[in-house]
């Protein structure tokens, strides 16, 4: 066996894995389904389950994409902000992924937006994207790991795209790429500030008259 054969391999049950806790969280819900259904489903012992996800809720979260996501930030031009880098490198990323895998990926963020008890792994994969675009626009601005700017640039692009995939579960509007457009839009727009006034606003006298300053009287003595 050679060792391109044993990770997809891996791949592929670990896939078979995911796809049958979806199907098994949709038709039952989350809290009702367990570990052990899962694993029968997919064909497999709990212990396997357990070699490809430490929990339960582990399942439903998936990083297999990372490595697209960071190449394609990367490559953008430097003249490039780093919202609208991250902006391109997703929407290039997404064009590839949704065809082959859009109802897998809908699934995960509809069912994380919708259970209560997986929002401290939604928290998880927040910081886990935090942590991918730092370290993608860290790499393409040749700047240091911990620089500022590159942690509050990938703080707010995080904070975007979790509104646009929020969004993306919560309507009818398939359109993922054109809500991550309008987010990320909306967020630049936000983040510019007013625009500077030209010149100091002129300060207006008073339409009052100024008092007439009335005489001193000298009491006599």
């Amino acid at each position: 066996m050679t060792d391109d054969w044993r990770s997809r391999k891996k791949a592929a049950t670990r896939r078979s894995i995911q796809e049958h806790a979806l199907r098994l969280f949709a038709a039952n819900g989350y809290n009702n389904t367990t570990v052990e259904d899962i694993a029968a489903a997919a064909g497999v012992s709990h212990m396997t389950f357990f070699r490809y996800f430490p929990r339960k809720e582990d399942v439903v979260g998936t990083r297999e994409y990372d490595a697209m996501i960071e190449a394609h930030i990367i490559a953008r031009p430097l003249h490039e902000s780093p919202l609208a880098a991250i902006k391109a490198a997703l929407s290039s990323s997404f064009a590839t992924i949704l065809p082959i895998d859009g109802p897998r990926i809908y699934d995960r963020v509809r069912l994380m937006v919708s259970t209560p008890e997986l929002r401290m792994r939604q928290m998880i994969a927040m910081d886990e994207t935090r942590d991918l675009f730092a370290r993608s626009l860290t790499r393409r601005n040749r700047r240091a790991p911990d620089d500022f700017e590159v942690t509050v640039h990938a703080a707010i692009a995080v904070a975007v795209f979790v509104a646009a995939l929020e969004t993306w579960a919560r309507t009818d509007d398939g359109d993922l790429i054109g809500i991550l457009d309008a987010t990320f839009r909306a967020a630049e727009t936000a983040t510019a500030g007013p625009a500077a006034d030209p010149a100091p606003p002129r300060r207006l006298r008073s339409a009052r008259p100024a008092p007439v300053a009335q005489p001193t009287v000298r009491s006599r003595r």
